[in-house]
Parts: C-alpha cells; structure tokens; sequence
C-alpha cells in the first residue's frame, strides 16, 4: 500500500526525538532529531534562523527524509527550550552542535543554515572541520566588516545597528520594533504563502520564548564571530538572493570570495525566503561531498 506524502510526513513528526541535551555549563539544549535509520547516508545539523524555535520545518525534514538524511536540528540559546546563554559568540555554537553530536552518536555530519543560521552553520565547519564534510548557507550573513557594503539594501536594518551599540541598547530596539513589509518581495510572500508556509508559523510560535534568542543573535553577529570565515577548509556553498533585502546580495558575494573554494550561487529574482527553495539541491550538493 503506498503512502502519501503527508502521512509520510506525519508518521516522520510523531517519530523524531525531542530531548535535551545537558552542556558541561549547566544549559540546556533542545534538540529535534529523526533518529538513526539503517537506510541513512548522511546525518545533516539544521541551523534555524532568527527568530524560529529549531523544530522541524516541513519542507526541510521532506527533502531530509526523500534523500536518506538523518536531520538533526536544535534551538539555538534562549530559543525553543534552550536555556539562554549570555555574551554568546556566533563561534560558541560550534562547541554545542559538537555536544549534540556526541550525545546522539554521530562523529561526522553536514551542515546548513538560513539565515541567522548561516554563521552558525559556518562556525561549526571553521571550528569542528575534522567532523564537518561541508556547509550551505541560504541567506546567510557575513561577519560585519568594512570590506563592502554591508549594510546596503537592507530595507530595517534598525535591530542590527542596535546592537552595534550592546545589548541593552539591541534589547531596547526590540520594545519598539515592527516588522517592514518592504523587506520582503512578491516571491518571498508567494513561498510564504505556499510550501514556506510552515516557516511563518514557527516564527510565530518562537514569539512564547520572547526576544531574547533574536537580540543575542545580532549582537553576535555584529561582533566578533571568534573565528575568521577566511580560516574555512571544508566545501563551503553560498546561495543568495539576489533581490534580498534582508541580507542583501552583498553578504553572499562577500562569503564566497573569502573562503577558499566556496561557491556561490546567487538567484536573481529571489528574495529572503524564496531562495529556501534551494534547500533540496543545496542537501544533493551536501551528499556529494559527504
């Protein structure tokens, strides 16, 4: 009797694993895993961007499971059920996807991040590349420099010039914050509105956790990451929006020509959220450098 996707799907979600994984400092980490299935070729850690809680989204865990991929995915600090973790570097969570790995059983695994997962994902290959077979970013920011223009294009770039002046002054920005409509365009609402619809829900339901997640993430990313993205070894593949007003354009190009040997692949037309589509073929890239 064959299955259809959706009760794949289903039976998929009622079987990962949520549990907590205890850090060495006291924290707790809540991890989302599919578990280990002997037909499995590749175990991938999902770096959720900001704000989101790090369960499974469905387009993520389809693509996952259709290729034989174990997922992993975890809430970063003060997200999802993860304790806080205060004056966090982007580089620190190279140290806690390392702490799940070993608490789940895995040695070696791939690594993608959207968003204000990007640097994070990049932190794990910098910092772990004797467990790291390879990263994707998708939209994924780069370390704040004067190298080009980092800010152009972003249609509110007001939470992150916030916290170039600390985290109190981040945290105050958030009293007062409101989303702007501008910074997305029509493909980025068109995938909201159809296969990415599960990505507006988990930001929506990220909001119980409150702001502190995304405050400590822009305050990471606007200073020192504890790594320089330039030290990369691992295949490194940067995919960007060329039409992204979030984290525009530049972001990408810049990544791309600091690591050596990453490649870049830039979407015209795509925006903040459309370029998730890549997702798939950015996973049948991961599996031919596993």
């Amino acid at each position: 009797m064959t299955v259809s996707i959706r009760e794949f799907l289903r039976r998929a979600l009622l079987n990962q694993r949520v549990l907590d994984v205890a850090l060495g400092d006291g924290r707790l980490l809540r991890v989302h895993d599919t578990g280990a299935r002997a037909t499995d070729v590749m175990t991938l850690v999902w770096h959720h961007g900001s704000p989101q809680t790090g369960t499974f989204l469905e387009p993520v865990l389809t693509a996952a499971l259709e290729r034989g991929i174990r997922l992993v995915s975890h809430g970063r600090p003060s997200y999802g059920g993860s304790s806080a973790q205060l004056g966090r570097t982007v580089g620190d969570a190279a140290a806690d996807v390392a702490a799940i790995a070993d608490a789940i059983g895995v040695e070696r695994f791939a690594t993608m991040g959207a968003s204000g997962g990007g640097p994070h994902a990049l932190a794990c290959a910098a910092l772990l590349p004797e467990r790291v077979s390879g990263v994707v970013t998708l939209a994924g920011l780069a370390p704040l420099t004067d190298s080009f223009d980092w800010w152009g294009g972003m249609v509110a770039p007001g939470g992150l010039q916030a916290a170039t002046r600390g985290r109190d002054a981040r945290a105050a920005f958030a009293a007062v914050d409101e989303f702007d409509p501008g910074s997305f365009n029509d493909a980025d609402y068109a995938a909201l509105n159809g296969e990415w619809a599960a990505l507006g829900d988990d930001v929506a339901a990220s909001a119980q956790w409150g702001d502190d997640g995304l405050i400590d993430d822009d305050v990471a990313f606007v200073s020192g990451w504890g790594f320089e993205v330039s030290e990369i070894q691992v295949p490194v593949l940067a995919v960007q929006g060329a039409d992204d007003r979030v984290v525009p354009a530049g972001h990408g190009a810049y990544l791309a020509s600091e690591i050596r040997g990453a490649e870049l692949r830039m979407l015209d037309g795509d925006g903040h959220v459309s370029v998730l589509r890549e997702v798939a073929s950015g996973m049948d890239w991961l599996l031919e450098r596993r």
